[in-house]
């Protein structure tokens, strides 16, 4: 099978099917952490952005819950799409999975306690050996691979992006953990968010996006022109932010507002070519998955919509506004569209491993859909949405009504848990080996 990468899709290169399966377990388990937390500090967490609640919620899920996704999906990914495995699959899969785990609980922790000093020692040096090799292994895949230039630089991007990422967050942690005192943690601060969300999160979905909404939704292929250019200008962007936070000149502002018009301008076109593109799909059979793309694409032109209330500080609750546009992104757009990979991505997987393993004929071993159905799918989208929607106007109403919100969002992650436990537990039980 050939895709528009130039080199065929070989799914035998990919790792063993526990590799990512482990990664993906994880996930809900730090989602459903994050809405127990936010339940049992529904003031705190609704105060500000900048309160040691809502920076342990915003860790858990952006490195707890999006990164182990996005990690075991980069691992099965790589070697399928570009034709170029991860060296060492399985200790690198290791390494990551015990490293965000403990990494993200380690951090959380050094947050909501009263002296962390050594939490964040600890936090940052598990999560430097444990996302060091996940790094380096990315990073000689996309060095030796041959697909075209489309294809893997917006993944080349993303990695540098990771990086940046990871970097900022270490200097921030070790200096909370008083190794140094920095000039501008603030500064710093809204850096390693930028690069996080807008280059690791938003440039890794749209390079995954290129061959993943064609292949599995059955879509009109994207415009050669666009993974690159839309990927060129959102680095560009965010180092224009960058600039901005190390000038203190009249330029700083105008800095700011080029970047973000900018990011903002690819984040508008990728979800507006997504949805087009879906329209004009060639089944037009209901599908959970697609509902959560579409989804996760409304609420990425939403946050583009809300962007300009919640970036500028004189506007009237652009506290809550901030609040609101960070749940939109994470929650609205980003585990949307990674739930959406994960029911496309696992039944798949299991589907596949188990025919390699145990040679069964096809009449006799489950169908994908079996794995995991579009019921129960479509299940767990309606309460995820009912769960984003309850807490999207929950900044700007009075604490106590953002608990509907967080026990539905609980709910969506036990759903999630559910549903793939029951994709493990079916694989293992046709003789599956992870």
């Amino acid at each position: 099978m050939q895709s528009e990468s130039g080199v065929g899709l070989s799914y035998e290169q990919g790792p063993p099917f526990g590799v990512p399966l482990r990664l993906f377990l994880a996930a809900p388990l730090f989602l459903l952490l994050a809405a127990l937390l936010a339940l049992g500090f529904p003031y705190s967490w609704l105060a500000s952005r900048w309160t040691p609640v809502t920076l342990a919620l915003t860790h858990l899920l952006t490195l707890g819950y999006l990164g182990t996704v996005m990690s075991g999906a980069l691992l099965q990914m790589l070697p399928v799409l570009i034709g170029s495995p991860v060296p060492a699959a399985r200790l690198v899969g290791s390494f990551a999975l015990w490293g965000l785990s403990g990494g993200t609980v380690l951090l959380a922790a050094a947050f909501l306690v009263e002296n962390p000093t050594n939490l964040f020692s600890l936090a940052a040096a598990v999560l430097i050996v444990g996302l060091s090799p996940f790094l380096g292994g990315v990073a000689l895949s996309l060095l030796r691979t041959r697909a075209l230039p489309a294809v893997v630089w917006p993944m080349r991007q993303a990695w540098l992006a990771l990086l940046l990422t990871c970097a900022l967050g270490v200097t921030l942690a070790t200096s909370l953990a008083g190794t140094w005192v920095l000039a501008d943690a603030p500064g710093l601060t809204a850096l390693h968010a930028a690069w996080g969300l807008g280059g690791w999160v938003l440039v890794l979905v749209m390079g995954v996006a290129w061959q993943v909404v064609p292949m599995l939704q059955l879509t009109p292929p994207y415009s050669e022109r666009l993974p690159p250019r839309l990927g060129l200008t959102m680095l560009g962007a965010l180092g224009l932010f960058s600039l901005s936070t190390w000038q203190d000149t009249h330029l700083t502002v105008w800095l700011t507002r080029i970047a973000w018009v900018a990011a903002l301008s690819v984040a508008v076109t990728f979800a507006l070519v997504t949805l087009r593109l879906q329209n004009r799909r060639r089944r037009k059979l209901a599908d959970a998955t697609l509902d959560f793309w579409r989804m996760g694409m409304l609420a990425l032109l939403l946050c583009a919509v809300m962007a300009p209330a919640a970036l500028l500080d004189e506007a009237p609750g652009h506290g809550a506004a901030q609040l609101s546009l960070g749940l939109l992104f994470l929650l609205g757009f980003a585990a949307s569209v990674v739930n959406g990979m994960l029911y496309k991505i696992v039944p798949f997987l299991a589907w596949f491993h188990l025919q390699a393993q145990t040679g069964i004929r096809p009449g006799g071993m489950p169908t994908m859909k079996d794995f995991i159905s579009d019921q129960r799918a479509r299940r767990h989208f309606r309460v995820h949405l009912a769960a984003v929607a309850g807490l999207l106007p929950a900044p700007f109403l009075p604490p106590l009504a953002s608990l509907p919100g967080l026990l539905l969002l609980a709910g969506s992650a036990g759903v999630l848990g559910f549903n793939l436990l029951q994709a493990r537990q079916l694989f293992l039980r046709h003789g599956g080996r992870l």
